[in-house]
């Protein structure tokens, strides 16, 4: 029986890149159909992608992006093609997105709130 430890690090970070996908497109309220639309997939693929089943392009990276309203740099680190020179570690929206331990309405709030604190300090 396999677990998450044998797999290779592309693996884990297809999957966890599929999770994040997920995440944020319930968060955004769109159904895998509208994201699909947004991104210019097919539905099929984009359900194949939230379920670790493909590494996508860079190109189907950056139209998720833009779909989704986040960094496409945010998504090329979960596959390792980070294209900055220093190894930032990950931003705190994203941990608190790929968190399974948390429900979509949980990671909304704390977002919420992390936020509020960003702009009460006055940062972007």
């Amino acid at each position: 029986m396999s677990t998450d430890d044998d797999k290779d690090p592309l693996r884990r970070g297809v999957d966890a890149l599929g999770d994040f996908i997920r995440s944020q497109r319930r968060i955004a309220e769109l159904s895998q159909r509208e994201l699909a639309r947004l991104a210019d997939l097919s539905d099929a693929y984009l359900s194949q992608l939230e379920r670790g089943l493909h590494e996508p392009s860079v190109r189907v990276l950056n139209g998720l992006a833009k779909a989704l309203n986040v960094p496409a740099d945010n998504l090329l680190r979960f596959l390792g093609r980070d294209d900055s020179d220093d190894a930032a570690p990950p931003s705190t929206e994203s941990v608190i997105l790929t968190d399974d331990e948390l429900t979509d309405a949980q990671k909304q709030s704390l977002l919420d709130v992390y936020r509020a604190f960003l702009a009460a300090n006055d940062r972007p």
